[in-house]
């Protein structure tokens, strides 16, 4: 992990600044003709961008803007509101003003729209995790550092004793994460990218990376600047990281205690037997006093767990509820005074020892293996599981068991799961937001669960390749017999494709991860006869070409394949056909006029699918038309997609559509009349499109629809056509206050309807990761 936190931040007066302007522009626009068009296009971006700057203002104490940024745009904008204004004295025979006028506006525009709406690379949450005996230790941290010859501070502390957790208490801020193998071009990518910035060059060698962090920490102004890197495994890369800059101060967190900064070096302790047993009670939910737990046997648990943090969130869960005989019989099988000695090695082996599934609860156990399939300090997202689970373990297709697997497994404190939209799960079922995390001695653990057996006889083989360091048992054998039902390759940027061949027909989930610009599907993919679910992420700093795509036309079993941050352009130039694919999902891909330019059709050649699932794919402008001829489809999610903005009159044609969402597609202006056709469509969800006006004249014929969720849609403000009364199976519509009071009128005339005026929900867990940011 690697975080900047830096000087003051976006506050109240910038949004002020934003109100000006767009209440001025609103003013102005009808008044002066010669300026008409420029201006109305700049009322629109206003009003566009306007729930967004609500939403950043709200969370500036946690949000970490830049302030030279924000403040040259704040002045830019003060400017724009003069400029509107002179606009008005500027008469229509003068082009010479004109033209000048109309050339700073637009330049104007154009500034909103790529500062404000740019990604914002720190995902806040709220602090809702219950921790203890950690004021006094951010106290001490704080004291250090002020201190001037203190500039690069190590805190230690074997794995589970807090250290990232007190950082981010630090900071206040959630962390930007980063590979376990240091990489310090990875580190100095993600560090741009959390200031929403490009480097200058492609950064190519650890040096130019390094020469271009300092120039960037040398732009930030005179503000203090604190950079943490955590988890660090390699005793000189904090030192690669020290320059010579006025308030510039480091924190690198580790296990290891690193002899040379043993002048600057903050040891964190254990906790002590007050907070100990504090925490421990709280995640056993012993703070009822009728508990009938024996209060010794509190105590040897307690103080078995060492003052551990990790053990005694995670121990205390798996005893939650359970009767006195369950916690002696845990006791029984710690025999020492102190079950958790002070090292991140026995701290693993006896979580192994103590860590129970209930036989109610014994299938949350494969689920919390099947975490370990995903590199660590990676969010895991929960639509990905969805698609593994409800293959492997026949799951419902909508998440609604994988949710609650994934709620189970956070109650237990084994992961933590982000919902990242209230409104989202809540009326519609849909997840592909929200995502898990966990602590990298839990993931140890999940590794160390799986790999009991030998290589051969795993249900779940996981493999981190670090450059081109093949395991042993890889090399040895050139035709290595996997059973295993679940496989996972993890590469680095450095590894060159020298794959070795494998036997896995057994295997029914393959999740390929990498970090590098160009990607080669192994060849004996083709032979993974049983491959139900293939999983496909880049975790590098640039989009993806992936390759060998054809391997797949012999996969006869492939139901869903889901491709995070990769060019499908070479996808539709060697598209086969499969025939037994039901959902694919594109994450974060560059998708361009690649469906449209396609060997085959792509209704010959998905002739089953049922599902499709486009997110945060910034180059999607238009719905390519032959997605229209996919008859059988059921599902269509188009969200976060902002550049589409015209939809093909096609898409009537498909009779078949039970689900339609176009969240957050904020040029999106109109729905086509054709979907009147779609007399199957049960969830329409238009929240945030921020551009529609209107429904559709004929919506009113959408005969099954159940539930509409237009919330945040800012421009529909005028009377809904007559056709809505004949939606008379709607049963929710879900929207703000402004859409509530078009409802009102007409709202007794249905016989199930409730209208649902949706909670504020200010938080940005739904924006992706910084390292899957571009």
């Amino acid at each position: 992990m690697a975080l900047i936190v830096a000087g003051p931040l976006l506050g109240v007066a910038f949004g002020q600044v934003f109100t000006s302007l767009r209440e001025t522009v609103k003013d102005t626009v009808s008044k002066v003709c010669q300026f008409k068009p420029i201006l109305e296009r700049l009322q629109s971006t206003l009003d566009r961008l306007a729930p967004m700057v609500d939403q950043m203002v709200e969370l500036s104490e946690k949000l970490d803007l830049p302030e030279r940024e924000t403040k040259r745009l704040k002045e830019h904008m003060e400017e724009g509101v003069k400029l509107v204004r002179k606009c008005l004295t500027v008469r229509w025979w003068n082009y010479v003003f004109k033209f000048k006028y109309s050339s700073k506006l637009k330049d104007l525009d154009d500034e909103i729209i790529r500062e404000i709406p740019r990604p914002v690379s720190c995902a806040v949450r709220e602090r809702t995790e219950f921790t203890v005996g950690l004021d006094m230790t951010i106290r001490e941290l704080k004291t250090l550092l002020l201190k001037e010859k203190v500039r690069l501070l190590l805190l230690t502390a074997p794995g589970g004793c807090g250290k990232t957790k007190l950082v981010e208490m630090l900071c206040q801020d959630e962390q930007i994460k980063v590979s376990k193998t240091p990489n310090v071009k990875v580190i100095v990518q993600n560090l741009f990218s959390h200031k929403g910035l490009q480097p200058k060059f492609e950064i190519q060698s650890e040096e130019n990376a390094i020469d271009q962090l300092l120039q960037l920490l040398e732009n930030i102004g005179p503000d203090p600047i604190l950079l943490i890197l955590d988890d660090v495994w390699q005793e000189s890369l904090p030192e690669k990281f020290e320059f010579n800059i006025p308030n510039y101060k480091i924190i690198a967190t580790s296990r290891i205690a690193f002899p040379r900064f043993k002048n600057f070096r903050y040891n964190l302790k254990p906790l002590n037997k007050k907070d100990a047993m504090t925490l421990f009670c709280h995640s056993a939910e012993l703070q009822d006093e009728s508990s009938n737990i024996p209060e010794k046997d509190i105590k040897k648990i307690v103080r078995g767990c060492g003052g551990f943090p990790l053990a005694l969130k995670v121990i205390g869960s798996s005893l939650r509820g359970r009767c006195a005989e369950e916690w002696r019989s845990r006791l029984l099988k710690w025999p020492n005074s102190q079950f958790f000695r002070n090292s991140e090695i026995g701290l693993v082996d006896q979580l192994l020892k103590s860590l129970e599934f209930p036989n109610d609860k014994f299938f949350i156990k494969d689920c919390f293996m099947d975490l370990g399939l995903f590199p660590e300090d990676q969010r895991i997202y929960a639509a990905a599981l969805i698609d593994m689970w409800a293959e492997l373990y026949e799951l419902d297709e909508d998440g609604i068991h994988a949710i609650a697997n994934l709620q189970e497994l956070t109650t237990l404190n084994l992961a933590s799961l982000v919902l990242a939209r209230k409104d989202a799960s809540e009326v519609h079922k849909y997840y592909n937001d929200d995502f898990v995390t966990q602590h990298d001695v839990l993931r140890e653990l999940a590794l160390h669960q799986s790999s009991q057996e030998p290589i051969g006889q795993r249900q779940r083989l996981i493999m981190n390749i670090s450059e081109n360091d093949l395991p042993n048992w890889w090399r040895e054998q050139k035709h290595q017999l996997i059973n295993a039902r679940l496989l996972s390759i993890s590469t680095d940027e450095s590894f060159s494709w020298s794959w070795c061949n494998i036997q896995a027909p057994k295997v029914e989930v393959l999740v390929l991860n990498f970090q590098t610009k160009n990607y080669t599907l192994p060849e004996f993919v083709d032979k993974m006869d049983e491959l139900k679910v293939l999983i496909v992420t880049n975790y590098g700093f640039f989009h993806a070409e992936l390759s060998n795509f054809q391997l797949l036309g012999s996969l006869h079993n492939l139901k869903r394949i889901r491709l995070v941050k990769v060019s499908i352009s070479s996808l539709c130039k060697t598209l086969v056909p499969l025939k037994s694919l039901k959902k694919i999902s594109l994450f974060m891909c560059n998708i361009g006029k690649a469906l449209e330019n396609c060997t085959i059709q792509v209704s010959d050649a998905l002739p089953n699918l049922s599902e499709i699932n486009i997110d945060y794919c910034n180059d999607l402008e238009e719905l390519p038309v032959g997605l229209c001829d996919i008859v059988h489809l059921k599902k269509l999610n188009i969200t976060n997609c902002h550049k589409l903005f015209a939809l093909p009159k096609e898409i009537g044609k498909l009779v078949n559509l039970e689900v339609l969402r176009f969240r957050s597609c904020t040029d999106l202006s109109e729905l086509p009349e054709s979907i009147k056709c779609l007399n199957k469509l049960t969830i329409l969800d238009i929240s945030d499109c921020l551009s529609i006006s209107k429904l559709p004249k004929h919506i009113g014929e959408l005969c099954k629809l159940e539930v509409l969720n237009m919330k945040g849609c800012l421009r529909l403000r005028n009377p809904f056509p007559e056709s809505v009364m004949n939606l008379q199976q709607l049963k929710v519509v879900v929207c703000d206050d402004e859409r509530a009071k078009l409802w009102e009128p007409i709202k007794e005339f249905f016989t199930k309807l409730e209208v649902k005026v949706a909670e504020k929900d200010i938080n940005l867990n739904w924006l992706p990761d910084v390292d899957e940011t571009v």
